[in-house]
C-alpha cells in the first residue's frame, strides 16, 4: 500500500506506523467500539491481466480506507494505480465504501480533496459528494488548499 501511495501525488501520505496502526487497530476491534477504521482492496491477477506474460505475483492496484466514528465516517485515503487508472476501480471502491456505510445506517461520508486534483472531485461529484468548504493549506508536499466534500444519507 505504501509503495503504491507514493507512486501517487495527489495520495495523502501515511507513514509506516499509520499503516501498521490501521491493521493492529482492525485486530483489536471490540464489539461496543464506536471508532473503527475499514480498508478496501483491488488486486491484480491474472485474471485482471490476462496479457501480462510472465504472470507475477498479485499486487495492489488500488485501495481505499475509512475511519467510522458512530454514524459519521471520512474516507482517509484512495489511491489508485496510474497503470489502473480509467479502469472504474475507484468508482468501484468508493461504491463499497457508500454500499458499507448505508447498510451500517451511517449519516455521511466526508472527505478533503486537494484542489488541483479534478478527476478525484469528478468521481465524488459523480457518486454524490457536495463540496461543501476549503482548509486553506491543508496539503504539504506541494503546500495546497483541501476541497471539503460530504455525501449525506
Amino acid at each position: 500500500m505504501m509503495d503504491l501511495e507514493h507512486q501517487s501525488p495527489a495520495a495523502g501520505h501515511w507513514s509506516r506506523n499509520q499503516y501498521q496502526a490501521l491493521f493492529a487497530a482492525t485486530d483489536q476491534k471490540s464489539e461496543d467500539q464506536k471508532s473503527e477504521r475499514f480498508a478496501w482492496v483491488a488486486e491484480d491477477d491474472e485474471a485482471t491481466q490476462p496479457e501480462r506474460i510472465p504472470p507475477s505475483s498479485p499486487g495492489i492496484l488500488a485501495f481505499l480506507i475509512a475511519h467510522r466514528v458512530d454514524a459519521a465516517w471520512e474516507l482517509e485515503n484512495i489511491v489508485v494505480a496510474a497503470t489502473a487508472r480509467r479502469r472504474g476501480m475507484g468508482q468501484r471502491l468508493l461504491g463499497e465504501l457508500i454500499e458499507e456505510v448505508r447498510s451500517t445506517q451511517g449519516s455521511e461520508i466526508s472527505l478533503e480533496v486537494r484542489q488541483s486534483n479534478h478527476d478525484a472531485r469528478s468521481l465524488y461529484r459523480k457518486a454524490g459528494f457536495e463540496e461543501v468548504g476549503l482548509r486553506k493549506s491543508y496539503y504539504s508536499n506541494p503546500p495546497e488548499d483541501a476541497i471539503l466534500c460530504r455525501l449525506r444519507f
